[in-house]
């Protein structure tokens, strides 16, 4: 060991009390806060640019509505089964805590596998393409009214630029604390509901003027064929998704018995008012053709509505994406964290900023990676699937959720979900896991299956028989250390 290595040892058991407080994650997130990173993650591009396709599915007005109302409940007895497995856990990593909690100690080799799969899907390939593909979302609005004139080339190009400038700012802000985050995000929270407000507001402004022709249609062309219904589904509760981001960071939520499950219960069914209030705004506005073939409804709405004034569409577009991305990144770094503090990932990513209490070699290695998915650039293809593996271990987590209060009774239950919920929750992810690859099978699914597959074999290698290249992982740990300023959480997992 040289001179420097033992003297950041000695460093690290000398500051396990920094100002008299553990090294370790704080509790900084309160109510509002929780509410507000819900409304980051689950607001994102998807009702401002294209929230037709469950219009396209259902095949009329009243069908779609009622869809999205659906998967608002949906979501809402999905994220209220999440508040009690992450209430009664108190820790962070959401699904793979669970999975790691409820059949880690099942088998040796096959109970600890679920929760490295699901790790190695969102930490290594999923959130990273999702923050890659919602961040250069961002940077086209962001740079929509300067760049009219510029080669297609020039633009994509600049569309990258500033997609990888943004990372850095949102990735500085991520590892920086935990205090400026919350601060940005209510921020943005507040900024997305005005937003959709002023959509909502726009719509009812139409509708007075007795614009009412295209809501009227109700019933007209519905397809309430069994897949039709499916495909609308799945197609409103993937504009849904992030109702599970508050339990990803359990173990900095204040309060986290009262404010989890009450955050849920303000957040999700606000989001499922706004979501349906702004499809009926847009249907006053758009016929059935125009809501099912233009690039970006709102925009198209607000040149419609807003006359000067709808610059504001593709403002808010801006700040819904960029608050979502942001949000995304601070939740799969809390995954990558809680994975290597239970040993799926390098031990280094679980350790802490001494100074800022942040996991930032965690938040550093998701910005790499979502910089790696930035300049590949077309990626649209990696996300497809994303729906698929998502309710895939929603439904898992439901099965887990069963496996706890059995395994697990006499432990104390700050919130508990009727029975019937997770039953429910887990008979939905059911169908949404098997239907895709019924109706419409593609080599997507293969993809899905060659992902599982290639982490089944690192999980073997480095996890199961620990293969590791010890002497390498030493200096690598060592020089994240010192880029980071990070040392071991003092709650750390053996």
């Amino acid at each position: 060991m040289t001179t420097s290595e033992k003297a950041l040892e000695k460093n690290e058991n000398n500051i396990n009390l920094v100002n008299g407080s553990t090294v370790k994650l704080k509790r900084e997130l309160g109510l509002f806060s929780a509410v507000n990173l819900i409304l980051g993650v689950m607001i994102g591009s998807g009702i401002f640019v294209s929230p037709a396709s469950a219009l396209k599915h259902s095949g009329s007005v009243a069908v779609c509505l009622i869809i999205w109302i659906i998967s608002g409940v949906i979501s809402l007895l999905g994220a209220l089964s999440f508040a009690e497995l992450g209430t009664v856990l108190g820790q962070s990593g959401a699904e793979y805590a669970y999975f790691r909690e409820a059949f880690g100690k099942m088998h040796k080799f096959w109970g600890p596998l679920p929760s490295f799969i699901c790790a190695w899907i969102y930490v290594v390939i999923l959130r990273p393409a999702e923050v890659a593909i919602i961040v250069m979302t961002f940077a086209a609005y962001a740079i929509q009214p300067f760049t009219s004139n510029l080669d297609a080339d020039y633009k994509d190009l600049t569309i990258k630029l500033t997609s990888i400038s943004a990372l850095f700012i949102m990735t500085y802000i991520n590892i920086t604390s935990v205090k400026l985050f919350v601060k940005v995000q209510n921020v943005f929270g507040i900024c997305k509901v005005f937003a959709c407000l002023i959509v909502i507001g726009g719509g009812i402004y139409e509708m007075a003027k007795g614009n009412t022709a295209n809501i009227e249609k109700g019933f007209e062309g519905e397809n309430i064929s069994a897949g039709g219904i499916a495909l609308a589904l799945y197609s409103g509760l993937w504009a849904y998704d992030g109702w599970n981001s508050v339990t990803v960071v359990t173990e900095e939520i204040i309060n986290p018995g009262v404010n989890v499950p009450l955050s849920i219960s303000i957040a999700v069914p606000l989001i499922t008012a706004l979501y349906v209030f702004m499809n009926v705004a847009y249907m006053s506005v758009l016929s059935f053709s125009e809501m099912t073939s233009v690039p970006a409804v709102a925009v198209v709405f607000g040149d419609r509505v807003l006359g000067p004034a709808s610059f504001l569409i593709p403002l808010g577009v801006a700040i819904a994406t960029f608050g979502c991305a942001m949000s995304v990144q601070f939740g799969v770094s809390r995954v990558c964290y809680s994975a290597a503090r239970g040993g799926h990932m390098l031990e280094v990513f679980s350790f802490v900023n001494m100074k800022r209490l942040t996991p930032a070699p965690a938040v550093a290695l998701q910005a790499l990676l979502t910089c790696i998915f930035i300049v590949v650039g077309n990626i649209s293809t990696l996300i497809e699937f994303a729906s698929w593996f998502l309710w895939f271990f929603y439904g898992l987590a439901m099965v887990a959720l069963l496996v706890l209060r059995k395994t697990q009774a006499a432990r104390p239950r700050p919130y508990r979900v009727p029975t019937v919920v997770p039953c429910f929750v887990l008979l939905v992810s059911i169908f949404l896991s098997v239907l895709p690859i019924v109706h419409d099978p593609s080599i997507k699914y293969l993809m899905a299956i060659g992902f599982i597959v290639i982490g089944v074999a690192v999980y073997t290698l480095f996890v199961y028989y620990k293969k590791t290249p010890k002497y390498l992982l030493e200096k690598f740990t060592f020089l994240m250390q010192v880029l980071f300023q990070s040392v071991p959480s003092s709650d750390r997992q053996d």
